[in-house]
């Protein structure tokens, strides 16, 4: 008798095939009434790559592994149903089997797909594997504003109609939400606006103070508006209009002076003198009896003229200092201005300079990436199987014009010899056009062609294999050495050479050993013989 130990009998990891990252289907695809035994214990919904425990119970194997992430715990099923058995009634991946006879049944059952709009039907097999995901009128919930869109139009959505996406004003290139626009335009420094009086566009908003100060087209008030002229005028023909209107500034002037000269020679009750804005009290007024004498020494430059131009000269000097003052701050206001204009411009520059590092950083990456991936389908020994999955997408995409060719993964005679790769069209080419598939060899621009033999002249032979390993469908050629198919690269790829009518397309229809899983596979095989 066999004696196992536990860890000889433990399964810690699931085959690929089997693996899953998503919980069971969802009933609403299924055209008929779901029968208990298809639901999965777990999440109530179809079940997907089905799991049958010890008990009996059916999970999803997505659930069961989440179930069972921490080790084996018991069946909640079996409890539910009175039927909890200590020995029996526990969830465990070692004691665990796919139950296939299960899923056989559930890839046949009828589905349609559950998306308003949408007129796709099949079985639960084909939509898992052809249509879910892929619905164009499947509805997504926008992260944003948590709107129901359409995945067809999720791109749009997030680019011209969410109300909640964040913009980068093309002014100042500050970041902001969409309903604060037109809040934004009103305050940004950096919006274009157009001066009425010049016609001049794009001034940006924090300049165009000082344009209207400096356009020659813009119109301001005379500076002896305060005495009663009530010209306005361009800015560019102030001096003009000062110089034609000279004999009328003198006039108004006379009779401001006019007016004080009367004021300083009344004298008697209080009032405010509306022409400085001085206010007399009764110590300045004459006695009745002086009344005359005040009079003339008013005329004559008296005490009551000399006090209100001392009091005018002190008003002055006060409005000097104040001047003074706001022209100190008004300086060192500006210099620490012109500061922060320079650390905005070295931050600004810093940026730039990380922008650009970055976008030399994700080419970088790019480059790693493709390096990588041709590095996991490459072969060095001139034999090369290429495995297309999605035929009947991509067959479509063919049809369509949507992408006519697809170029496989580079593969070499040698680590230091030709470099190699295919080229398929699904939906034939030239002579093969909707008849056949057209597989076609290339020669590509390698590190090590300075050191190899050319041009080109080893035998290859192409293959699409039979998935039953009977018969499979090959076809050889030997290089013309003539054409410039098979000299030295001079750019990254040569013109294809080949065969337009490798395969005819009718040979893939219905049950084909060519066509598995939506899947087929190509061998190219390069003859090395005297390299």
């Amino acid at each position: 008798m066999l004696n196992l130990n536990k860890g000889a009998m433990a399964r810690p990891s699931l085959p690929s095939s089997l693996d899953s990252t998503l919980p069971g289907i969802s009933r609403e695809v299924l055209s008929v009434s779901m029968e208990p035994k298809y639901q999965c214990q777990q999440c109530k919904e179809i079940l997907r790559k089905p799991f049958q425990a010890q008990c009996g119970h059916r999970f999803c194997v997505f659930c069961f592994k989440q179930l069972t992430s921490s080790g084996p715990i018991p069946c909640e099923a079996c409890r539910a149903e009175g039927i909890f058995e200590e020995a029996t009634s526990v969830l465990n991946i070692e004691v665990a089997f796919p139950d296939n006879a299960a899923r056989r049944e559930i890839d046949s059952l009828p589905a349609k797909c559950p998306n308003d709009g949408c007129s796709w039907s099949g079985t639960l097999k084909e939509y898992e594997g052809q249509h879910e995901g892929r619905c164009d009128f499947e509805r997504v919930k926008c992260e944003a504003c948590q709107a129901l869109i359409l995945v067809s139009e999720k791109d749009r959505h997030n680019e011209r109609e969410c109300e909640a996406r964040t913009l980068n004003c093309k002014y100042c290139k500050v970041t902001f939400n969409f309903k604060e626009i037109k809040a934004h335009d009103e305050i940004c420094q950096k919006f274009p606006m157009q001066c009425k009086d010049c016609g001049k566009k794009k001034i940006p908003r924090e300049k165009f103070q000082e344009h209207i100060k400096s356009c020659a087209k813009s119109k301001s008030a005379c500076q002896f508006s305060e005495i009663g002229c009530r010209a306005v005028v361009d800015n560019g023909k102030q001096q003009e209009h000062e110089q034609t209107s000279v004999t009328e500034h003198l006039r108004l002037m006379l009779a401001v002076l006019s007016s004080v000269r009367l004021r300083t020679e009344r004298t008697g009750e209080w009032h405010e003198d509306s022409g400085l804005g001085l206010y007399r009290g009764p110590e300045d007024a004459s006695p009745a009896g002086a009344h005359a004498a005040g009079h003339n020494a008013g005329r004559g430059g008296g005490p009551g003229v000399q006090q209100k131009v001392t009091a005018l000269e002190n008003i002055v000097c006060v409005l000097n200092r104040e001047v003074e003052r706001s022209a100190l701050t008004l300086e060192a206001l500006s210099r620490q201005h012109r500061l922060d204009q320079e650390k905005i411009e070295n931050l600004s520059n810093k940026v730039r300079q990380l922008e650009r590092t970055l976008t030399m950083r994700d080419l970088q990456l790019a480059e790693s990436e493709q390096s990588l991936r041709e590095l996991q389908f490459c072969t060095y020994d001139g034999v090369f199987i290429w495995k297309i999955a999605d035929f009947s997408r991509r067959r479509q995409d063919a049809v369509g014009g949507r992408a006519p060719a697809m170029f496989s993964p580079a593969f070499y005679s040698s680590k230091y010899g030709y470099k190699m790769c295919l080229r398929l069209y699904l939906n034939g080419d030239g002579t093969g056009r909707g008849t056949h598939l057209s597989l076609f060899f290339v020669v590509m621009r390698g590190k090590y062609d300075a050191l190899l033999k050319w041009p080109f002249s080893q035998k290859v032979t192409l293959m699409l294999l039979d998935q039953n390993n009977r018969e499979h469908i090959i076809d050889a050629f030997r290089p013309d050495v003539s054409s410039t198919s098979f000299q030295r690269p001079i750019s990254e790829m040569n013109i294809a050479s080949g065969c337009p009518l490798f395969c005819p397309l009718a040979k893939l229809a219905g049950k084909s050993s060519y066509l598995r899983d939506d899947t087929i596979f190509i061998k190219a095989i390069v003859d090395l013989t005297g390299l």
